[in-house]
């Protein structure tokens, strides 16, 4: 189910938390959603899942307004702050929400033992939920958003509490779920969300402020491409003018004089790989490394987001 999302607005008193934002979120999608905290990632997800409701704008899914239509059966949502009856045995806590989701009591067991397999709770399922680390009470979590197979999941920081093995086995599993479905994830594990993600949408201050690829935020923050370059010669002053003199060299830096280790800045929309492979070759001059330097998602993150 495609999402549609059109100058969302949200108040609290005199503070917009969101700020029209618009975006898409199109079936079998997965969306990294980022911001700082208090951007605004929870009160727009709270909306999409018809939890509080939209002041201006509208949402639409597959089409249709949320505000005149409810799509909560058709969504699976996992909250940041993991509510779970702790009194409950996990067994019976899926049961209890598969029924409150509408999950058939002839399919209902079924969803069930798929969810304790896709979700490793097989060696906790019979204890109380009060009895499990952070890490399984996160797993529970995820079941109860996937137990009655929605078409959207909404997932708020869905692997916090887990350790590395987790992390990546619950990153595999959201990636397998994408595949059929539309997913918007939020987490605050900036290499999780470009293992995990299609896209990124990053949010501060209540309005969108990048929208596209890793490598298309790359390379949009980076503009000109950058190379890392060892080069052994001889005569390292000639071999570096040589190389600012290139039709697609900009700029020429000196990063290690003895180690021949030079930052070479290509011109905007060219790239200097072939021309310096190539004058390398002339002269023999012997290339040891040429490493294209990329701007890493973090670096981006704080620039649009440090105010």
């Amino acid at each position: 189910m495609d999402i549609k999302i059109a100058g969302l607005t949200k108040k609290y008193g005199p503070q917009k938390a969101v700020h029209d934002i618009s975006f898409e979120v199109k079936t079998g999608e997965i969306l990294g959603f980022l911001g700082p905290n208090g951007a605004g990632k929870t009160t727009t997800m709270k909306m999409i899942t018809q939890y509080i409701p939209v002041d201006e704008g509208d949402i639409q899914i597959d089409g249709r307004s949320i505000q005149k239509n409810d799509f909560k059966r058709n969504i699976g949502y996992l909250p940041e702050h993991n509510p779970l009856y702790e009194e409950m045995a996990v067994m019976d806590y899926l049961k209890f929400m598969g029924t409150l989701q509408g999950v058939s009591k002839s399919k209902i067991d079924d969803r069930i033992a798929e969810m304790i397999v896709l979700c490793g709770l097989d060696i906790e399922k019979h204890k109380k939920i009060s009895e499990l680390s952070k890490g399984y009470r996160q797993r529970v979590g995820l079941a109860q958003a996937m137990i009655h197979d929605p078409e959207i999941l909404i997932l708020d920081e869905p692997t916090t509490g887990l350790d590395p093995n987790q992390i990546v086995e619950i990153r595999e599993l959201i990636k397998q779920l994408g595949k059929a479905k539309t997913v918007i994830l939020s987490t605050h594990i900036l290499p999780e969300v470009e293992a995990t993600c299609d896209r990124i949408l990053i949010i501060n201050q209540g309005s969108i402020v990048a929208d596209g690829t890793a490598d298309n935020l790359r390379k949009q923050a980076q503009g000109s491409q950058i190379l890392r370059l060892r080069i052994l010669s001889s005569d390292f002053e000639t071999m570096s003018s040589a190389i600012n003199e290139l039709h697609s060299v900009k700029s020429v830096s000196t990063l290690n004089l003895t180690e021949g280790r030079l930052e070479v800045e290509s011109n905007p929309d060219m790239s200097s790989n072939e021309e310096i492979f190539r004058l390398c070759a002339k002269n023999n001059w012997v290339l040891m490394e040429m490493i294209p330097f990329e701007t890493k998602l973090e670096d981006i993150f704080r620039d649009l987001t440090v105010n």
